[in-house]
């Protein structure tokens, strides 16, 4: 176990590009909302997003907690740790594998994190050596796989899924982000990645939809910003889409322990 965290949950995706990080941040200040406490560790080595979208500032450091160790920063109520508060973020890292298989390591294990019900993880994309550092070293309890309803993104979900299982990772379930463009000038919608992709791999490996999320503008543009929608629109349809996913992965990983993280649902 890691020290001061009861439940790990990876999110993952098989490529870039499907809004991962958006969902991870989303889904953890939803968690938040819900009265977790709640932690997201970075694990994007080569491209962090998150101190951005938490609003972090550039250069903004976390203080030492003794002798190689670290406090996570805070912000919007959560715990934060990324690559992105230890160096200039405008410089490459051309790191090889086990350079950044480390760095992920020293990340997850050198922070103390602050009596956490949840730790997500924003996975970077693909199947490589941070996936299988994490599977090894570390217990996760359940991953959830974002992807787009295209089948290219599908394809690669599936890598992802098959991943999981191989190292024995329960895939609580699917996102599929960018399900839906509604027109901001007419209203008209258009599944214009395609439909029905969550569900047919979420049949495929008995699994379920989490939830859908529109292609919307305001997403991007408040997880750009600093603010992300579950922050910025507390009362919207894409933070209840949120909201309603962190409860069915808390619901799962409640199943899973006896005792449950330690919290009473309020409405």
């Amino acid at each position: 176990m890691i020290e001061g965290v009861k439940h790990i949950v990876a999110v993952a995706s098989g490529k870039g590009g499907v809004g991962k990080s958006t969902v991870t941040v989303n889904l953890a200040l939803a968690a938040a909302a819900e009265g977790y406490r709640v932690g997201i560790l970075d694990a994007d080595i080569h491209g962090p997003s998150q101190a951005q979208m938490l609003g972090v500032g550039e250069g903004v450091r976390p203080q030492a907690a003794g002798e190689n160790r670290m406090r996570p920063l805070e912000a919007h109520g959560i715990q934060a740790m990324s690559m992105a508060f230890m160096v200039d973020i405008r410089e490459p890292m051309v790191w090889r594998g086990p350079m950044v298989a480390g760095a992920f390591q020293q990340l997850l294990t050198q922070t103390v994190w602050d009596d956490l019900d949840v730790l997500f993880i924003d996975m970077p994309p693909g199947t490589g050596d941070i996936q299988l550092t994490l599977a090894q070293k570390v217990p996760v309890d359940g991953a959830v796989i974002v992807t787009t309803p295209q089948d290219i993104a599908l394809l690669d979900a599936r890598k992802g899924i098959e991943m999981f299982r191989k190292v024995n990772v329960p895939v609580l379930g699917v996102v599929e982000n960018m399900s839906l463009h509604v027109c901001s000038k007419c209203g008209h919608s258009e599944p214009i990645f395609g439909e029905g992709g969550g569900e047919r791999i979420a049949g495929e490996y008995d699994t379920r939809v989490l939830g859908r999320l529109p292609l919307a503008l305001g997403i991007r543009e408040q997880a750009d910003g600093g603010r992300p929608t579950v922050v910025a629109e507390p009362e919207s349809e894409v933070t209840a889409t949120f909201r309603d996913m962190a409860r069915q992965v808390a619901e799962q990983l409640a199943d899973q322990s006896p005792e449950g993280p330690s919290i009473s649902f309020s409405e």
